[in-house]
């Protein structure tokens, strides 16, 4: 292994998203936008929650989470991507390489974690109304946050500690524009085949698990409200309705890239920039226009600071 450790490659090249010049300028505008907003839209999610009373709540606490994890997740790869669209030759290191691959599983890890969070709060509200309270209390919603971020740990950590041994020392094309665990261990340079898809298909299933485990959650609740006609009733199946919006966002590009791993299609690319770039930008989006109680207080909250901002700026008067 020390033999290894010395010809090991120090950076990889990532081919990116695409060679055309005016592709390039397109994705640096486009994607430039969405992190601008997905960051904006998340923080005013969370600065909303964070000072308004009413939703001092444990759904509105665990989607304040849900919102920071999006920033994160956002953050570890779209930056570098969007730089990289003027660098003629762009490369990463081999310890930023395996940063990104670190970041990426202990945020989607985390992220699986707190949406059958938010998936077991929706089903205690709606099937067992008058125990919500003591069973979803501050210290429970605290603990299923706490071990959100354990799991995300957790996983990452096992990726890595067999990534972090293979011996790199041919190839370093990665052909995205962030390191992934498919696509790095291919360039290992001893034949780990069947470990690399056992272990890789590890995630894909823990991701199919979890899903299939979210959709029967989401199913019981639904059935359970079917047949009420109140606001209430139709505000849940709103709730719920957005809520697996998300999930299905989110689940379905990675249980395609990980169930089929080692891969090398047009289609991994795609899913990738959906789970890391559109599924951040859209979740403040969804929780905001299809929430009255979050849409009201964000309205509350701009209007209240462009009143501040109107008490700071002096007027004078006309001479």
């Amino acid at each position: 292994m020390e033999t290894f450790n010395h010809s090991r490659v120090s950076e990889f090249v990532l081919l990116g998203l695409t060679d055309s010049p005016e592709l390039q300028i397109f994705f640096f505008v486009m994607f430039s936008i969405f992190y601008l907003m997905t960051m904006l839209g998340n923080c005013l999610i969370l600065l909303t929650v964070l000072s308004t009373s009413h939703l001092h709540s444990p759904m509105y606490f665990l989607l304040s989470n849900l919102s920071l994890i999006d920033m994160c997740l956002s953050s570890f790869a779209t930056p570098k991507m969007i730089m990289d669209f003027f660098v003629q030759h762009k490369t990463i290191s081999f310890e930023g390489c395996i940063s990104q691959i670190f970041f990426l599983h202990l945020f989607t890890g985390t992220e699986i974690v707190l949406l059958i969070s938010m998936s077991f709060d929706r089903y205690i509200a709606i099937c067992k109304p008058l125990h919500y309270s003591s069973i979803m209390s501050h210290r429970l919603c605290v603990g299923l946050v706490v071990t959100s971020w354990t799991v995300g740990f957790l996983h990452t950590m096992s990726q890595l500690a067999f990534t972090l041994y293979l011996p790199f020392c041919g190839p370093n094309v990665v052909d995205s524009f962030f390191c992934d665990l498919p696509l790095v261990i291919q360039l290992a340079c001893i034949d780990i085949y069947f470990l690399g898809i056992f272990m890789i298909s590890t995630s894909g299933v823990i991701a199919l698990v979890s899903f299939l485990l979210l959709l029967t959650s989401y199913i019981t609740v639904l059935v359970t409200i079917k047949d009420h006609s109140s606001i209430g009733s139709s505000k849940a199946f709103s709730t719920c309705t957005a809520h697996f919006i998300v999930v299905l966002m989110f689940f379905w590009p990675c249980i395609f890239i990980y169930v089929w791993p080692c891969t090398n299609f047009l289609v991994d690319k795609v899913l990738s920039v959906f789970y890391t770039i559109f599924t951040p930008f859209l979740n403040p989006l969804i929780y905001t226009l299809r929430n009255q109680e979050v849409k009201t207080a964000v309205k509350k909250k701009l209007s209240n600071q462009y009143l501040n901002l109107g008490k700071t700026i002096p007027i004078y008067p006309m001479q």
